[in-house]
């Protein structure tokens, strides 16, 4: 392999990665992606995508537990198979990773298969990758193996792993991360989980749907503590009212191991500890970068708190080497990630481009209910000094959520009291994942209160919400009781 071969050489296949690898072949650079375990990363593979599709088998289980209530009758009562379960949320993934080896090969990006190593002047030591313990799949038929590689920029998108914390450090057995309970092998009666970010409160969700005894331990004050405290605190009142022990201002301390499961000694914010005994408890305190065994420090590539400093085009200190992704910092989400690849390549290219905004970085969480939001949180804006009307729309009032039996959920929007501008909108109830875009598009595009009351929502929908909760900001919202006098 020439010096000349690659324009652009991305390091990792993730979300991120070969997004940026696809956007870089289409403007015309030779570009090659280096992938040492999976085509589509953590997300596709041990993530987004199979999270998703065991969430999708326990709202299922929890539809047909509720269907007498829609005049459906289920004769007997319905049980789980959790190992179709778990297959089923495999076979999802490998579908998706057949499909990104796909979409690289049409693109003709070349797949380069093991881990990297920057050696400086743009050379790059590629050797053969460690086994990870778990089911790894072979790399593509036509991928190019270990060697020595240089291209005149290098995209680093390594991503991020699971942060493990002094005495809970996951073993795969007692103590698991996200990739463990993903595999269970059997259905545990009782749970404890360490974080309440939007991993935790997932596996959560998903387990407490399947029935077991589930507590959610979190240090901060609530859960979710980057999502707007109103939503939060409706959040955890709907995961109470199905099961969920949520134990706030309290951390998880030392834990002993038996063959019988784990018992771990909760210590509160007052002083107090209690002793719990779960079968499993599930670590999901955070994530780490994965910036190991890159060679980063030998080139004098900055680093902060293990992460990769990039700027708003994904540039690094050291020229010719950009960072995107987990491993450039938050929001560690797979849609920043690949908007970032986008953006990165494109100045590349020499394009004229916008960093990404993060304001305008949605935040899904597909718990029971679900969670979504784009923006400023009240809190924020607040403490910014920003004047604010708030708009609040609910689920009950909703003719669709009515129908779907989808009752509780809120629509909160967060305008600029001056200019009109939609700043922050936060959401909770069925398919607001879905709902959260409308907003994130009207953010985009420097939306006012006036440009969403002059939209046109279908009746009947759950995005009818939306407008609502615009017209309820002013006090013009049709469908619920005013607060105060409407405008005019």
């Amino acid at each position: 392999m020439s010096s000349s071969d690659y324009d652009a050489i991305v390091i990792g296949a993730g979300p991120g990665g070969y997004v940026a690898a696809i956007r870089a072949a289409q403007l015309g650079l030779r570009t090659a992606v280096v992938e040492r375990t999976h085509l589509g990363g953590i997300c596709l593979n041990w993530g987004c995508i199979p999270t998703k599709a065991l969430l999708r088998s326990g709202e299922i289980f929890h539809e047909v537990g509720e269907a007498a209530n829609f005049g459906v009758v289920v004769p007997g009562k319905p049980s789980i198979d959790l190992k179709k379960m778990v297959e089923r949320s495999r076979k999802v993934s490998a579908e998706l990773n057949a499909g990104v080896g796909f979409l690289l090969k049409k693109n003709g990006v070349d797949v380069i298969w093991g881990a990297a190593k920057l050696k400086g002047n743009g050379v790059i030591e590629v050797t053969k990758p460690e086994p990870t313990g778990r089911t790894d799949p072979e790399p593509p038929k036509d991928a190019r193996g270990p060697g020595r590689y240089t291209a005149s920029h290098i995209v680093i998108a390594t991503g991020a792993r699971p942060r493990a914390l002094p005495g809970l450090e996951p073993d795969g057995d007692r103590i698991w991360t996200y990739f463990e309970a993903m595999l269970p092998p059997a259905l545990p009666k009782s749970l404890l989980i360490a974080g309440s970010g939007a991993i935790g409160i997932e596996f959560a969700s998903f387990y407490r749907a399947l029935g077991a005894e589930v507590t959610v331990v979190e240090i901060l004050p609530e859960i979710l503590p980057t999502e707007d405290a109103e939503i939060a605190a409706l959040a955890r009142k709907a995961f109470e009212k199905e099961g969920i022990r949520i134990v706030t201002g309290a951390k998880v301390g030392d834990v002993k191991r038996s063959k019988d499961g784990i018992t771990a000694t909760i210590e509160h914010g007052d002083g107090k500890r209690e002793s719990m005994a779960a079968e499993r408890l599930i670590s999901a305190v955070g994530v780490l970068g994965n910036t190991e065994g890159l060679g980063l420090e030998a080139l004098g590539v900055k680093l902060d708190r293990g992460l990769v400093v990039a700027d708003d085009l994904g540039r690094t200190n050291v020229s010719g080497i950009y960072a995107i992704g987990d491993v450039a910092g938050p929001p560690m989400l797979a849609h920043k990630a690949e908007h970032e690849g986008v953006i990165c390549v494109e100045a590349i290219k020499g394009m004229k481009v916008h960093g990404l905004d993060k304001l305008h970085i949605p935040g899904c969480t597909y718990s029971r209910p679900q969670i979504a939001s784009v923006g400023l949180t009240e809190q924020r804006a607040k403490a910014q000094g920003r004047a604010v009307r708030i708009g609040r729309f609910p689920f009950r009032a909703n003719g669709k959520a009515l129908a779907l039996g989808e009752r509780e959920g809120l629509v909160k929007t967060i305008f600029d009291a001056k200019s009109g501008e939609l700043i922050g909108a936060h959401m909770i109830g069925a398919e607001v994942t879905e709902l959260i875009q409308g907003f994130v598009i009207a953010m985009q595009l420097e939306a006012t209160e006036e440009d969403l009351m002059r939209t046109v929502f279908p009746h009947p929908t759950l995005s009818e919400m939306m407008g609502e909760s615009a017209l309820a900001a002013y006090g013009r919202a049709l469908h619920i009781p005013p607060a105060g006098k409407p405008s005019s």
